[in-house]
């Protein structure tokens, strides 16, 4: 698990453009996912040694300037609940307006970290102008030039050393599967959830998660036994809209990275919509095994091939990674849930096979030899040697004379043949090349 960091502020003061020169310019950035709502907001950065989630919660806001109140109060309330440091970012051109003091007063209140971030300092004069942001009652503040970059360095300092230290997670001999259910909110995921545990509950003890939010409760019924991390039963502030695309987006990363399995729960009356495709993409970056649920399939008219056309446009959308479970249930009626239990547990078991080195290249040698990568400027690349890596998620290193000339379509010809002869249904591989 990882801390989250949520960058809060009005429109317009720079806090994409910080973002961006974070995952553009820094390798200490693991990944990037982009698109989870309109904008790009979501990345994983390293810094000190201390790796932490940031979210951007900049391109939510639309419609008048009278509605941009209400809608930042929401940002920033939610910030507040989910976050465990927030980053409040102010434009000195435009020094202190209505709404920063809006903000800074909901911030006042918050015993979490909250470092004030002063953008678009990038002259000696407007070194000046930042000092009226001390009238915001937040103490001390970090002037940047978010274009630049000035002054960043000092700021992630001053971030990593106030990020609480999360507890260590305790290695035990067989720890259990840990399957979040996750989705847009109304998808029916607390519907889901109810109807596993069912009436008389086999839940053998409720064990408050690494953080404040994710709830384990250890399931144990037809012979399955495993932590459901609970995201449609996490505290939810009565002020936060219900289809408020940033709620989706936090509850998503707490329970994605808490997880080994994700099931995600969509609506099959309103289709697979970007915000699904969003929450997918999140968990496929943080390689996560993954099974989707179609659910309220009892209320969709149905012919002979409705399963199977609903099935390929699913597919189209989460291409390139389409060996992924795909159940139609129905948590009202119980339909299939046992079947999307064991989807879950069998994508679990996939994730963690080792496949024997020797074995590995008796299979992948012979089908690289007759389908050899391409030439690239008249140099031929020639695979002696292939194994898995000691890893948790499965991920495989080919040693070539010429690794840099391996282009991604030739990455996927290995990956399919690799699906075929393996089962790794729902979890997603990675592939490297190495010099020999």
């Amino acid at each position: 698990m990882n801390n989250i960091v949520a960058i809060v502020g009005r429109p317009n003061v720079g806090k994409s453009t910080f973002f961006n020169r974070l995952i553009k310019r820094r390798d200490a950035i693991v990944d990037s996912v982009s698109g989870v709502t309109r904008d790009r907001n979501y990345g994983k950065s390293e810094w000190n040694g201390k790796e932490f989630s940031v979210i951007d919660t900049g391109g939510y806001i639309k419609g008048s300037d009278d509605v941009f109140e209400g809608e930042i109060r929401k940002q920033v309330e939610l910030a507040i609940d989910e976050a465990d440091a927030i980053l409040f970012m102010v434009d000195v051109e435009e020094g202190i307006t209505p709404m920063d003091v809006e903000v800074a007063k909901l911030l006042r209140k918050v015993t979490k970290p909250v470092i004030l971030v002063v953008n678009k300092v990038d002259s000696a004069k407007r070194t000046n102008d930042a000092l009226e942001f001390y009238n915001l009652g937040l103490g001390e503040y970090f002037a940047i030039g978010g274009m630049n970059g000035s002054g960043t360095g000092d700021l992630l300092d001053k971030l990593v050393e106030v990020l609480p230290e999360l507890p260590q997670v305790q290695d035990e001999e067989n720890p259990l599967p840990r399957f979040a259910v996750v989705g847009r909110p109304n998808a029916g995921k607390s519907s889901i959830i109810n109807a596993l545990i069912g009436e008389d509950r086999f839940v053998v003890t409720d064990i408050a998660g690494t953080t404040r939010d994710a709830i384990d409760t250890k399931y144990n019924r037809f012979g399955f036994e495993f932590n459901l991390v609970d995201t449609a039963g996490i505290r939810r502030k009565a002020k936060v809209k219900e289809d408020l695309e940033f709620y989706s987006v936090m509850r998503s990363v707490r329970a994605i990275e808490h997880s080994d399995v994700c099931i995600l729960v969509i609506d099959a009356t309103r289709g697979f919509e970007s915000q699904d495709q969003n929450i997918f993409w999140l968990a496929e970056k943080n390689r996560k095994g993954i099974v989707i649920l179609v659910n309220k399939w009892d209320l969709i008219e149905k012919d002979t091939m409705t399963a199977r056309d609903y099935e390929r446009k699913i597919r189209e959308e989460i291409a390139p990674f389409t060996d992924v479970p795909i159940i139609f249930v129905s948590a009202k009626e119980k339909q299939r849930l046992l079947k999307a239990l064991e989807a879950a547990v069998e994508v679990f078991e996939n994730r963690k096979q080792r496949v024997a080195t020797s074995k590995f290249n008796e299979l992948m040698l012979p089908i690289i030899e007759a389908y050899p990568p391409p030439a690239l400027k008249g140099k031929y690349i020639k695979i002696k040697y292939c194994m898995q890596l000691p890893t948790p998620t499965p991920q495989f290193v080919f040693f070539a004379n010429l690794p840099q000339y391996v282009k991604d379509p030739y990455k996927r010809f290995i990956e399919n043949k690799l699906r075929e002869h393996y089962n790794f249904s729902g979890v997603p591989i990675d592939i490297y090349f190495r010099q020999k």
